[in-house]
Protein backbone atom coordinates (compact mmCIF):
# COMPACT_ATOMS: atom_id res chain seq x y z
CA UNK A 1 0.00 0.00 0.00
CA UNK A 2 1.12 3.57 -0.66
CA UNK A 3 0.98 5.62 2.52
CA UNK A 4 1.44 9.37 2.93
CA UNK A 5 2.60 10.58 6.36
CA UNK A 6 2.70 13.96 8.04
CA UNK A 7 3.25 15.29 11.54
CA UNK A 8 4.02 18.35 13.58
CA UNK A 9 6.42 18.40 16.54
CA UNK A 10 3.96 16.71 18.89
CA UNK A 11 3.65 13.63 16.70
CA UNK A 12 7.14 13.63 15.22
CA UNK A 13 8.67 10.79 17.26
CA UNK A 14 5.63 8.54 16.79
CA UNK A 15 5.62 9.29 13.04
CA UNK A 16 9.26 8.29 12.77
CA UNK A 17 8.64 5.01 14.64
CA UNK A 18 5.55 4.14 12.58
CA UNK A 19 7.31 5.10 9.33
CA UNK A 20 10.12 2.67 10.11
CA UNK A 21 7.64 -0.06 11.00
CA UNK A 22 5.60 0.53 7.81
CA UNK A 23 8.72 0.29 5.66
CA UNK A 24 9.63 -2.99 7.40
CA UNK A 25 6.13 -4.22 6.53
CA UNK A 26 6.82 -3.51 2.85
CA UNK A 27 4.64 -0.45 2.38
CA UNK A 28 5.57 2.44 0.11
CA UNK A 29 5.86 5.51 2.32
CA UNK A 30 6.03 9.19 1.37
CA UNK A 31 6.77 11.49 4.30
CA UNK A 32 5.51 15.08 3.98
CA UNK A 33 7.34 16.10 7.15
CA UNK A 34 8.16 17.38 9.54
CA UNK A 35 11.71 16.32 8.80
CA UNK A 36 12.93 17.31 12.24
CA UNK A 37 11.41 17.92 15.63
CA UNK A 38 10.87 21.69 15.75
CA UNK A 39 8.79 22.97 18.66
CA UNK A 40 6.03 25.31 17.59
CA UNK A 41 5.68 24.18 14.00
CA UNK A 42 2.09 24.10 12.72
CA UNK A 43 0.27 20.86 11.88
CA UNK A 44 -1.68 22.29 8.90
CA UNK A 45 1.66 22.73 7.11
CA UNK A 46 2.14 18.95 7.18
CA UNK A 47 -1.42 17.63 7.26
CA UNK A 48 -2.81 19.50 4.26
CA UNK A 49 -0.21 18.13 1.81
CA UNK A 50 -1.01 14.61 3.01
CA UNK A 51 -4.75 15.19 2.68
CA UNK A 52 -4.32 16.67 -0.82
CA UNK A 53 -2.26 13.68 -1.91
CA UNK A 54 -4.90 11.27 -0.58
CA UNK A 55 -7.75 13.23 -2.18
CA UNK A 56 -5.95 13.27 -5.55
CA UNK A 57 -4.77 9.64 -5.46
CA UNK A 58 -5.29 7.64 -8.63
CA UNK A 59 -6.10 4.45 -6.74
CA UNK A 60 -8.13 5.11 -3.62
CA UNK A 61 -8.04 1.43 -2.69
CA UNK A 62 -4.27 1.33 -2.33
CA UNK A 63 -3.43 4.87 -1.18
CA UNK A 64 -4.06 6.28 2.29
CA UNK A 65 -2.67 8.86 4.69
CA UNK A 66 -1.62 8.82 8.32
CA UNK A 67 -1.09 12.02 10.28
CA UNK A 68 0.24 12.47 13.80
CA UNK A 69 -0.30 15.20 16.36
CA UNK A 70 -0.69 15.68 20.08
CA UNK A 71 -4.33 14.58 20.19
CA UNK A 72 -4.94 13.89 16.50
CA UNK A 73 -8.09 16.01 16.64
CA UNK A 74 -6.83 19.17 14.91
CA UNK A 75 -5.09 17.05 12.31
CA UNK A 76 -8.31 15.16 11.47
CA UNK A 77 -10.33 18.38 11.39
CA UNK A 78 -7.81 19.89 9.00
CA UNK A 79 -7.74 16.83 6.74
CA UNK A 80 -11.51 16.52 6.65
CA UNK A 81 -11.83 20.01 5.15
CA UNK A 82 -10.80 18.57 1.78
CA UNK A 83 -13.29 16.87 -0.53
CA UNK A 84 -12.70 13.16 -0.73
CA UNK A 85 -10.93 12.86 2.60
CA UNK A 86 -12.42 10.84 5.43
CA UNK A 87 -10.08 11.00 8.43
CA UNK A 88 -10.77 9.13 11.62
CA UNK A 89 -9.07 9.81 14.96
CA UNK A 90 -7.46 7.32 17.30
CA UNK A 91 -5.86 8.01 20.66
CA UNK A 92 -6.48 4.67 22.36
CA UNK A 93 -6.95 2.37 23.95
CA UNK A 94 -9.39 0.16 21.94
CA UNK A 95 -8.73 0.11 18.17
CA UNK A 96 -12.33 -0.90 17.48
CA UNK A 97 -13.07 2.71 16.54
CA UNK A 98 -10.38 2.47 13.86
CA UNK A 99 -11.97 -0.71 12.50
CA UNK A 100 -15.37 0.96 12.36
CA UNK A 101 -13.92 4.03 10.67
CA UNK A 102 -12.66 1.81 7.85
CA UNK A 103 -15.55 -0.66 7.70
CA UNK A 104 -18.40 1.85 7.89
CA UNK A 105 -16.92 5.16 6.73
CA UNK A 106 -14.20 4.05 4.30
CA UNK A 107 -11.72 6.21 6.21
CA UNK A 108 -8.79 6.94 3.92
CA UNK A 109 -6.84 8.84 6.57
CA UNK A 110 -5.93 7.95 10.13
CA UNK A 111 -5.07 10.65 12.64
CA UNK A 112 -3.10 9.46 15.66
CA UNK A 113 -2.91 11.26 18.99
CA UNK A 114 0.75 10.80 19.91
CA UNK A 115 0.42 12.14 23.46
CA UNK A 116 -1.95 9.30 24.31
CA UNK A 117 -0.40 6.33 22.49
CA UNK A 118 2.57 4.03 22.83
CA UNK A 119 4.30 2.90 19.66
CA UNK A 120 2.81 -0.56 20.18
CA UNK A 121 -0.75 0.83 20.44
CA UNK A 122 -0.21 2.91 17.31
CA UNK A 123 1.16 -0.08 15.38
CA UNK A 124 -1.84 -2.17 16.38
CA UNK A 125 -4.28 0.57 15.34
CA UNK A 126 -2.51 1.09 12.01
CA UNK A 127 -2.53 -2.66 11.36
CA UNK A 128 -6.28 -2.83 12.08
CA UNK A 129 -6.90 0.19 9.84
CA UNK A 130 -4.84 -1.22 6.98
CA UNK A 131 -6.35 -4.70 7.18
CA UNK A 132 -10.01 -3.73 7.58
CA UNK A 133 -11.95 -3.61 4.32
CA UNK A 134 -14.71 -1.14 3.65
CA UNK A 135 -18.04 -2.98 3.94
CA UNK A 136 -19.90 -0.92 1.33
CA UNK A 137 -23.57 -1.82 1.10
CA UNK A 138 -25.74 0.34 3.32
CA UNK A 139 -22.74 2.57 4.04
CA UNK A 140 -22.38 3.57 0.38
CA UNK A 141 -25.63 5.51 0.46
CA UNK A 142 -24.52 7.45 3.53
CA UNK A 143 -21.18 8.41 2.03
CA UNK A 144 -22.90 9.43 -1.20
CA UNK A 145 -25.38 11.53 0.78
CA UNK A 146 -22.54 13.30 2.61
CA UNK A 147 -20.85 14.07 -0.70
CA UNK A 148 -24.07 15.48 -2.13
CA UNK A 149 -24.89 17.53 0.95
CA UNK A 150 -21.44 19.05 1.31
CA UNK A 151 -21.56 20.04 -2.35
CA UNK A 152 -24.60 22.18 -1.48
CA UNK A 153 -22.83 24.12 1.27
Amino acid sequence: MKLYLGSDHAGFLLKEAIKSWLLQQGHEVMDFGADENVAGDDYPDFVLPVAKAVAEADNVDTTRGIVFGGSGEGEAITANRLDGVRATVYYGPDPEIVRLGRAHNNANMLSLGARFLSVEQAEKAVRVWLETPYEGGRHDARLHKMDEMTGEI
